[in-house]
């Protein structure tokens, strides 16, 4: 879609794509600074085609983030299919993590993007729990965790799992505490 809500043409849909993968690759290999011009030149189009997708380097990143987030709420509905619903929350929550982790080399840029009051977080938190809420309802039904913990409560808490990507090593400490959160969402067996 553009910027108005129409459909892209095809060759339109191929450039924006490109441009989000360039600049998806740059930013998640730590290049923070790259140019716009990079980032055109990279996805092979030409600076006037970057901007007729993306008014500014914060659309871009915007973009980006929300193509990750798409990406990854996507995996639930294959993880239903393929998995049990606790084995499908178990993976997605592992994922979740890697996203963080992969985020880290975005973080610089979507501070810029906070800071120009965008909706988009608030958007893609809306996705994550929607993705979450699939997969625990599978969960629930089939009698693998407790009905008593929302969706809501475990986006929070591994929210606050993911606050360390800073820190050498959390990805390990963030995935315990995860298998922790788990274990705790696990239908008790009666005694």
């Amino acid at each position: 879609m553009d910027t108005t809500g129409k459909p892209l043409r095809a060759h339109a849909a191929r450039n924006r794509d490109s441009l989000i993968t360039a600049a998806r690759d740059a930013f998640e290999a730590g290049e923070l600074d790259i140019r716009i011009e990079e980032i055109a030149r990279r996805a092979k189009v030409g600076v006037g085609t970057l901007y007729r997708h993306f008014a500014t380097r914060e659309a871009l990143i915007e973009a980006v983030y929300r193509q990750r987030v798409e990406d990854l709420c996507g995996t639930a509905p294959r993880l239903l299919a393929e998995l049990t619903p606790y084995d499908a929350l178990s993976t997605f929550l592992r994922q979740l993590i890697a996203h963080s982790a992969a985020s880290q080399g975005m973080a610089v840029a979507l501070e810029a993007v906070m800071n120009t009051g965008s909706p988009v977080f608030t958007q893609t938190r809306a996705e994550m729990i929607d993705a979450i809420a699939t997969i625990m309802t599978a969960a629930a039904t089939a009698g693998e965790i407790r009905t008593d913990v929302t969706p809501e409560t475990v986006f929070q808490a591994m929210g606050g799992i993911c606050t360390g990507h800073d820190r050498p090593g959390w990805e390990d400490g963030a995935q315990s505490v995860a298998r922790l959160l788990l274990d705790g969402l696990r239908e008790p067996t009666p005694r």
